[in-house]
């Protein structure tokens, strides 16, 4: 107790960093109790309040008589996120090798609702930016507050430490707890857009064979194509086309293997952990951050409405018969394989004979493809706004 005191008198701890105490223990009952998202929040949350202890050594600092000691989790950041990206590009090795776009490749025109859940990341850039004026957000940092809403936290990190957001804690915090709590924000923000009946809708799934060849020329020809889009997004969805090319050869089984359990769940655990480095109290305890988290739940609900929207605008030109489910459209988010869990639950809710996971599952992994190439088109066209301001 002596110890705390005399920190207090020395500035050397403050009610910022016992509130950081309190919010990484949120996030650590949350991976717990709830079993939101544990192998993220619990490792974000005990490097909280890890680097919030009073002249802890987990971080960079000067000692007396031994001049600068750098900090494991400081160091972390630095070669695994700062310098090189690695941490998070690496992890979606170990993602595209879980994804099966068989569903997807059954029925190629659930990628545009893939495009269409986007929308809420570049209408909350611009609000992000209006705001920017009243508080401390940079062109840059609205950039990387806005992918928040594909609930995709690799993207999210990328992004934010290409543009070196001063924000990295909150954006990586908001974009992993609105991805865990997909299964409480995804129902309310669907059934105020959707009645019962067009929750009701059945679908039938008579997917078509998918041929070992095309599942290994799709990660390639995706690579290729997004390359030539946004050359910015080739890190990005290389490393995914990777993982998944990983999976489909066939060759390489005991590497697929290894790359969705091993290599995911480490690097998950890592990137976890070095992302709390950013969460120092001083840095994390703004307005600025409570905004954060407001803008990406605007930016979350508004890309599940705008997947919603997409599929009921192509139901006005559809036959009775062969009408869209809209919640599929939700599912265009890259929140994989909650989002496609999400939709079965309400369809099934509705009509217990409906069954749309399949659908969904296919809208849900065109996500992950979108919401990588609206990171790779933001890292792409925002330096030259920036140029040009």
């Amino acid at each position: 107790m002596d110890f705390f005191l005399q920190s207090f008198k020395d500035g050397n701890f403050s009610w910022q960093m016992l509130l950081m105490w309190v919010i990484g223990g949120l996030l650590i009952y949350l991976a717990i109790a709830k079993k939101l998202e544990p192998a993220l929040l619990l490792p974000i949350g005990f490097g909280a309040i890890l680097i919030n202890i009073p002249l802890s050594g987990a971080v960079t600092q000067n000692m007396a008589g031994i001049g600068e000691v750098v900090g494991i989790l400081d160091w972390l950041f630095d070669k695994g996120i700062n310098a090189s990206e690695a941490l998070p590009l690496l992890l979606f090795i170990g993602i595209g090798a879980m994804i099966d776009f068989g569903p997807l490749l059954s029925n190629p025109k659930l990628l545009f609702f893939g495009a269409a859940a986007q929308i809420g990341i570049f209408l909350t850039i611009i609000v992000a930016s209006i705001l920017g004026g009243v508080f401390n957000f940079s062109l840059a940092d609205a950039a990387a507050i806005g992918i928040i809403g594909a609930a995709d936290g690799p993207t999210s990190i990328l992004v934010a430490n290409v543009f070196k957001s001063s924000f990295m804690g909150a954006i990586a915090v908001a974009a992993y707890s609105y991805m865990a709590l997909v299964p409480i924000i995804q129902p309310a923000a669907i059934k105020l857009v959707t009645t019962k009946k067009e929750r009701a809708i059945k679908m039938a799934y008579n997917p078509k064979a998918v041929s070992r060849t095309t599942k290994i020329l799709f990660p390639i020809l995706v690579t290729i194509v997004a390359g030539l889009i946004a050359p910015a997004s080739v890190a990005l969805v290389g490393m995914l086309m990777f993982g998944n090319l990983i999976r489909e050869c066939g060759v390489l089984d005991t590497l697929s293997d290894s790359a969705q359990k091993v290599l995911a769940n480490l690097i998950t655990l890592l990137l976890g952990i070095t992302i709390a480095s950013t969460m120092k109290a001083s840095q994390f305890v703004k307005i600025e951050t409570l905004l954060i988290m407001c803008l990406g739940l605007f930016a979350f609900i508004i890309d599940s409405i705008g997947g919603v929207l997409f599929a009921k605008l192509i139901n006005l030109f559809l036959p009775s018969g062969k009408k869209i489910n809209p919640m599929v459209g939700a599912a265009g988010i890259s929140a994989f394989p909650m989002s496609a869990r999400v939709i079965q639950r309400l369809g099934l809710e509705a009509d217990p004979k409906n069954h749309l996971l399949m659908h969904a599952v296919g809208a849900n992994v065109s996500g992950q493809i979108a919401s990588v190439v609206a990171g790779g088109i933001i890292l792409s066209i925002v330096p030259g706004l920036l140029a040009a301001l």
